[in-house]
């Protein structure tokens, strides 16, 4: 098997390759500004891992991993829009350079790319690579909205939560796992382990940058600390303590007050139930989680350990 960073590359080296029509330039630079981005490309990473590790041919799974990155970036170029966020991996998102009309119609043209590139499977896979492909897709748009909801909602239970970030998290991981096991062949006892191994690693993924944005180090973690209790977000963290500790928790995170002062209040609340601990132990377990998936495979144990240090690797991140 090759490096992550060597399968990224031929993912990077592959969208490089695409070639736009000239006109409507206004329609086609926007994607490729937000394809040009750059970003860990673990998604189609993941993709072709599965397909060598399980025997098959990179250049039959390629393209549909390109199609997985394309249609992560979709949402990302409309999360910009609903989020009403300027500036995306250090440079202006795709609204604000150009306005928020493009970024929708743009958006919606790279889902038509994403599925284009997915069908670029072998025609014995295509049924079921673009049957999951849709699955997948709708489980990112319910997971937006059940986010969405969140924010015009104080009731928001922890199983909720699961669900919203199964949807928006877990399935741009766990789909592309079971298509890149798929395109090489694998029994649909293997598919399905590969499945549960990136759907736990998406919620572990999740899990851990939504601890991050309270608990990690600002120098490292690339942005300041804080942005989810400043937005009220409903992560597990505030749906514990809203949970533990009621009106004392909610009325601080609503608080009127200046930044520094709400984060550090929130923090306090958070701090006195133990929640950095019971975080730590969340993220473990469904990292342990996906690692056991690992071991009901038919894989090799070298196989077997490139995922487990993938997933190190990925969870050990502090950005």
């Amino acid at each position: 098997m090759l490096t992550a960073k060597e399968y990224a590359q031929i993912v990077e080296q592959s969208i490089a390759e695409i070639q736009y029509p000239k006109f409507p330039s206004g329609l086609y630079d926007p994607i490729k500004y937000a394809l040009e981005a750059g970003g860990k490309r673990l998604r189609p990473t993941l993709l072709l891992a599965c397909n060598d590790a399980f025997g098959g041919d990179a250049g039959q799974a390629i393209w549909p991993a390109v199609g997985v990155e394309i249609f992560h970036n979709f949402t990302l170029v409309h999360d910009d829009v609903m989020d009403n966020a300027d500036v995306r991996r250090g440079r202006p998102t795709v609204w604000k350079k150009w306005d928020m009309n493009t970024a929708i119609l743009s958006g919606d043209a790279m889902v038509s790319m994403a599925y284009k590139c997915a069908a670029g499977c072998p025609p014995m896979f295509l049924p079921e690579v673009i049957d999951r492909f849709g699955i997948m897709t709708m489980k990112v748009y319910e997971g937006q909205q059940i986010d969405a909801d969140f924010e015009t909602s104080d009731g928001v239970t922890f199983d909720q939560y699961m669900q919203m970030i199964i949807g928006k998290t877990s399935a741009l991981i766990a789909y592309p796992c079971a298509i890149g096991a798929l395109i090489a062949g694998a029994s649909q006892d293997d598919i399905e382990m590969m499945f549960n191994f990136g759907l736990n690693l998406g919620i572990a993924f999740q899990m851990q940058d939504d601890y991050l944005d309270v608990y990690g180090d600002p120098a490292t973690f690339g942005k300041a600390i804080g942005g989810d209790i400043l937005n009220a977000k409903k992560t597990w963290l505030y749906i514990m303590a809203s949970d533990r500790l009621g009106s004392r928790f909610v009325d601080a995170a609503k608080a009127d007050v200046p930044a520094a002062e709400k984060i550090a209040s929130v923090i306090t609340l958070y701090d006195s139930i133990d929640l950095k601990a019971q975080g730590e132990r969340l993220i473990r377990q469904y990292t342990s989680d996906a690692l056991e998936c690992l071991l009901r495979t038919s894989l090799q144990a070298e196989e077997r350990q490139w995922f487990e240090d993938f997933a190190h690797s990925l969870l050990g991140r502090r950005k």
